[in-house]
């Protein structure tokens, strides 16, 4: 049973801010810093949908048509009627203000993005008429309103061009009405997807340093313009490459009072995962979490260290129900799949408005009856964004949810689930999440109140969604959270160390297809391939005098490979076995082999082998070590202390300090090292 009084409670009380459900006063939102906060102080997320008015996008012109505007009205509150009745806890609209008003009827055009059209007469009487009647009619059932300008940017836009002008005179007539500027619960969204723009160095293009500055002084001219007339509204500011770019704006950031910035996700962009290529930028099929998480990080994470973020457009489906602009699935958190990867970034990053743009209709169809495998509809399909999105919204209201199952601590890949001991590569970080099953079909995050207490911080890191292996050892953590007004802590294990053989971290193809076998540890590199590790944050070994390489079946050209770059292609540091056994590499001395510079051992990034392909060979042991002579049974001898540690013969441990007595005790067959010898089971 939903808590809804309960909820009327808390909202009387302000403790529940962005919720206002009909009939309830909503709060008057502005920018504090990097937050969009109400006046009591709360930071405020909204979560919600998109709503054009045209006859195409309301069903395709089947609904209305002619410029009828009663009865455009009449559809459109219906279909709003009918997503506040199916439960949703919306909390904001976007309200495009389609061209199909403002356009001279009959006047032919190449698209949204063509203004030739354009009548200021025309779209001043539709303002009064269509826009302002709908978002007053949005806020009388507790949405907020975010408006957006007729049409699309052109594909080119610069400074003083005909579109710039176009924009300043849309939003120096908006600035000006009072039905707007006086309802803080409107913003405006300032233009849709701006692609490319004319640079300071009078080249078009997206995110170089150069357009980055002109975009700023586009948009800071139009907010200046309306901020003198007037308008105090929160300004939502878009980025370039169809709303795709925003680090520029960390550098070169919009002056003023409550302003943000409006973004665009779909499956593709930023690394994540598509079923195809989607949306106007192509995208891609994604790597996963890991692609993605470096897109956001790259793109969205340092305009949101600034000033809030909107997401005003994203959805996803899978391609065959053929009712999104995104084709994906929701997937699983740390794993494959862009739906439940996206909501994780958001609400780590923490100040992420959202909104699905599925076709409105579709979410008032929504009933809310779960489906079944083989039997799954649109709307029911937890690989689509409208079950999930819905009972994700759900969440965020503080509605009840069902039960939780199980809360497990996860890494990316998706897959690896810390149990005993968790192995994290030294010198790289690991995305994790604490992710709750409440039988969906679908992930959620345990977010917000979660302490993370690591017992030797020299050894591993925490921040904010991620663990970083500092040097070799193992460790213990402590990680404490709230889910569903339940306090519990669970401890884990982590083992840091800088070259497992393992599936997930030894990597055959870093160039070209190779393969390796776990259980026989055979390697096979492609053809003028590399295999080996790769370290997102370098690999420290400037502690260390040598790095000793032991190999079995030397041949094919192998050689040892260094380097100090995070770029295959550039320079490193190379061993050739010959037919060498053990290599035992200088790492004070390292020179790399074209320029012959010195190659840094405090920020080693790729470290492997490289063969002509085709070759079969096997790593014995990889170490660093103060002693050339050193093998690998000296040096795990040495970090032995008290009850005893296992490790296999390639250096990883197994088991941390158990009674010798258990020492091997339900391991596979196999050898192991336990106090410096080794053990046959």
């Amino acid at each position: 049973m939903k808590k809804y009084l309960s909820i009327l409670a808390l909202m009387l009380l302000s403790t529940l801010p962005a919720l206002a459900w009909p009939g309830m006063p909503m709060p008057k939102l502005h920018v504090e810093g990097r937050w969009l906060m109400d006046e009591n102080g709360n930071h405020v997320n909204l979560h919600g949908f998109g709503q054009t008015y045209s006859p195409w996008f309301n069903e395709m012109g089947s609904k209305w048509n002619n410029y009828n505007v009663s009865e455009c009205l009449r559809y459109n509150k219906g279909i709003l009627d009918g997503i506040m009745n199916s439960g949703w806890k919306m909390t904001y609209i976007r309200m495009h203000m389609d061209p199909y008003w403002s356009n001279k009827p009959g006047v032919q055009t190449t698209g949204e993005n063509d203004i030739s059209a354009f009548s200021m007469d025309r779209f001043k009487k539709y303002l009064d008429e269509v826009f302002i009647p709908m978002a007053e009619y949005a806020i009388s059932k507790g949405l907020y309103v975010v408006m957006r300008p007729p049409g699309v940017c052109p594909e080119k836009i610069a400074v003083g061009d005909a579109y710039h002008n176009y924009l300043k005179t849309v939003w120096g007539y908006v600035a000006t009405q009072k039905r707007l500027t006086d309802n803080p619960h409107i913003m405006f969204e300032l233009a849709n997807e701006p692609v490319q723009i004319k640079g300071t160095d009078g080249n078009y293009g997206a995110g170089s340093d150069a357009c980055n500055k002109a975009l700023t002084q586009f948009f800071q001219e139009i907010v200046n313009l309306m901020r003198e007339e007037g308008c105090r509204n929160i300004l939502w500011v878009p980025g370039t490459a169809y709303q795709s770019q925003y680090a520029g704006f960390a550098k070169y950031p919009i002056k003023g009072d409550n302003i943000g910035y409006a973004v665009h996700v779909y499956p593709g962009w930023y690394g994540s995962d598509a079923i195809e290529p989607s949306h106007e930028l192509g995208g891609s099929y994604g790597g996963g979490y890991d692609s993605f998480a470096a897109g956001w990080k790259n793109q969205i994470e340092p305009c949101a260290a600034n000033a809030p973020i909107i997401v005003t457009e994203m959805d996803w489906l899978p391609k065959k129900y053929e009712a999104s602009w995104g084709k994906s699935i929701t997937g699983k958190m740390l794993g494959a799949g862009f739906g439940a990867n996206f909501k994780l970034l958001a609400d780590r990053t923490g100040n992420i408005s959202w909104m699905i743009f599925t076709g409105p209709e579709h979410l008032a169809r929504f009933n809310g009856r779960a489906g079944s495998e083989g039997n799954y509809t649109m709307y029911n399909d937890p690989e689509g964004c409208i079950w999930s999105t819905y009972h994700w919204y759900e969440e965020y209201a503080g509605f009840d949810l069902p039960e939780v199952r199980n809360v497990g601590l996860y890494f990316s890949p998706r897959g690896i689930e810390t149990s005993d001991e968790t192995v994290i590569l030294t010198g790289s970080s690991k995305g994790a999440a604490l992710i709750a099953d409440r039988g969906l079909g679908f992930d959620f995050n345990v977010n917000g109140d979660i302490d993370v207490s690591i017992q030797d911080p020299d050894i591993l890191s925490w921040d904010n969604g991620s663990f970083t292996a500092l040097r070799p050892g193992t460790t213990t953590c402590d990680v404490s959270y709230t889910i569903d007004g339940k306090r519990d802590t669970k401890s884990y294990k982590f083992v840091s160390t800088p070259f497992p053989l393992l599936n997930g971290y030894f990597n055959p193809s870093i160039w070209e297809t190779g393969t390796f076998d776990e259980k026989t540890g055979e390697i096979t590199t492609g053809q003028y391939g590399f295999a080996g590790w790769t370290y997102g944050d370098g690999l420290d070994l400037s502690g260390y005098d040598y790095l000793i390489c032991e190999v079995q079946n030397p041949g094919g050209g192998l050689s040892l490979r260094l380097f100090d770059t995070n770029n295959y292609w550039s320079d490193p540091a190379m061993y050739d076995f010959g037919t060498k056994t053990r290599i035992v590499v200088d790492l004070k001395k390292m020179k790399s082999n074209d320029r012959r510079v010195a190659v840094d051992p405090s920020h080693l990034y790729i470290i492997g082998f490289w063969t002509y392909g085709g070759h079969k060979f096997k790593v014995r042991n990889i170490f660093p070590s103060n002693d050339p002579n050193a093998t690998a049974v000296d040096i795990i001898s040495a970090e032995q202390t008290g009850p005893v540690d296992v490790y296999n013969l390639q250096g990883v441990i197994v088991r941390s300090q158990v009674p010798a007595s258990e020492a091997t005790a339900g391991l596979p067959s196999g050898i192991y090292i336990v106090n410096g010898k080794k053990i046959l089971k």
